[in-house]
């Protein structure tokens, strides 16, 4: 069902327009009071307004600001006694669908609730359609449609059947942990472990027993036998994440496991065989790693058997509506919200943010926003307050064109609007504005500038 809520202290006039305005599918709420009406837009929401122009408490002006306020996407429709084509230029400008003179034309009324409710199903349905599309465009957690990603899909596909080593390399950020476990379920290992290392985050004095383990006695404190993260990984896969930060001590050992597939704890004489397919990501450049010295060539040439690069996200932007879609899904149901989306402002906003953080950037940015979110769509103040900046410069450069012609210009679009409407009887039109024929020839043959 689509709402639509009409205001008007005159109740003969407010139930005229409910009966006007019914039909099947549409649910109309009415209210005499504009304040206890706004506390209705809060809590439905509702996708149509009509709202007449003089009310006490609140006029209907008031009444757009605020509702625009509260959700930007409800169309509102104001209804006067007293056309001024002033305040048509106002409410026009502040975002009013459209500005009628009572007594309304039920027929006109009828188009323009018809006009939104034919666009609210379509957002219906275009909101079912980008679900799909995400799940379309699912692969294994990540989401991708443009060219660089379904290269990457598909090399993952063909890889992982086969590899023992593979290097992923890519910022920060552009999902290379879910690269790695993709190529672990769908390899023969995939009944294994999948095991992740964080090399940034180990101490250099750790490094080795954490991945290969230790013998009883190899140290203070070593009581017992201790697993490495190799063998906790064996018949399964083990991911060096950040292996660009593994000391050069620790690089020689991880060579000997990938070349004769054994190792040997810290501490212990005995080597152990092992299976493992050992998959490693970075953000750094191994090669220039290389030519510092900083990394060895020999373990390099065994990593970069199979290389996969991942593009940032701002080299795949047509994937951001499909990545904000599948986000919003997410959060809603983590924080068990209905959030259907974001404003078309907030949106903007993003898709005109860089993401240097990538794709988890956008997921924290998108996750920090539906926990603040009160309404079912995402605005512009939930977002994080790095986004906040870039509010007003992108609301500027995507404003409707009226809020950038003159006074004048909106006048004269106005009455060619009226007259459209009226199938081109200026003398009608002219009683429709409020003015004269000499005045109305004078608006409308103005030209932008003039």
């Amino acid at each position: 069902m689509i709402t639509l809520l009409a205001i008007d202290d005159d109740p003969r006039s407010l139930a005229l327009t409910a009966a006007t305005v019914e039909q099947e599918g549409l649910e109309v709420l009415t209210c005499e009071d504009p304040e206890q009406a706004l506390c209705i837009v809060r809590q439905r929401l509702p996708r149509i307004v009509i709202c007449d122009l003089v009310m006490p408490k609140l006029s209907g002006l008031e009444v757009l600001r605020l509702v625009s306020a509260i959700d930007p996407s409800i169309e509102v429709i104001l209804l006067t006694a007293h056309y001024s084509a002033e305040t048509a230029v106002e409410a026009i400008r502040n975002g009013a669908y459209d500005y009628l003179t009572k007594p309304v034309d039920p027929d006109r009324l009828r188009a323009r609730v018809d006009e939104l409710v034919a666009e609210g199903r379509r957002r219906q349905r275009a909101g079912r359609l980008d679900d799909e599309l995400v799940e379309t465009h699912q692969f294994h957690g990540m989401i991708g449609r443009s060219p660089g990603m379904i290269d990457v899909f598909a090399r993952i596909r063909r890889i992982a059947p086969h590899y023992q080593t593979v290097l992923i390399t890519g910022a920060t950020g552009t999902g290379k942990e879910l690269v790695a476990r993709a190529l672990h379920n769908l390899s023969p290992a995939a009944q294994g472990h999948f095991v992740v290392c964080n090399c940034a985050a180990l101490p250099e004095a750790l490094i080795e027993s954490e991945l290969f383990g230790y013998a009883r006695g190899a140290f203070t404190g070593a009581t017992l036998d201790k697993p490495g993260l190799f063998e906790h990984a064996n018949n399964g896969t083990l991911l060096l994440d950040e292996i660009g930060e593994m000391p050069p001590a620790a690089q020689a050992k991880v060579l000997r496991v990938i070349q004769h597939h054994e190792l040997q704890r810290v501490g212990s004489p005995i080597p152990k065989k092992i299976n493992v397919r050992v998959i490693a990501a970075t953000h750094r450049d191994l090669r220039r790693m290389v030519a510092e010295q900083r990394f060895r060539e020999d373990l390099l040439y065994r990593l970069t058997m199979v290389e996969l690069q991942l593009p940032p996200l701002s080299a795949r932007r047509e994937d951001l509506p499909l990545l904000i879609r599948h986000f919003v899904s997410l959060f809603s149901r983590q924080y068990q919200k209905k959030l259907s989306g974001l404003t078309t402002r907030a949106e903007t906003v993003l898709l005109n943010h860089p993401w240097p953080g990538n794709v988890r950037e956008l997921e924290n940015a998108i996750g920090s926003a539906a926990m603040m979110a009160e309404r079912p769509l995402i605005d512009v103040g939930d977002l994080p307050g790095q986004f906040q900046g870039q509010t007003a410069a992108a609301a500027e450069s995507h404003q409707p064109e009226e809020v950038l012609i003159s006074l004048d210009e909106a006048q004269r679009r106005h009455a060619l609007r009226v007259i459209r409407e009226l199938a081109g009887d200026k003398a009608a039109a002219a009683r429709v504005l409020g003015v004269s024929r000499a005045t109305l020839y004078r608006i409308v043959g103005r030209k932008p500038g003039q």
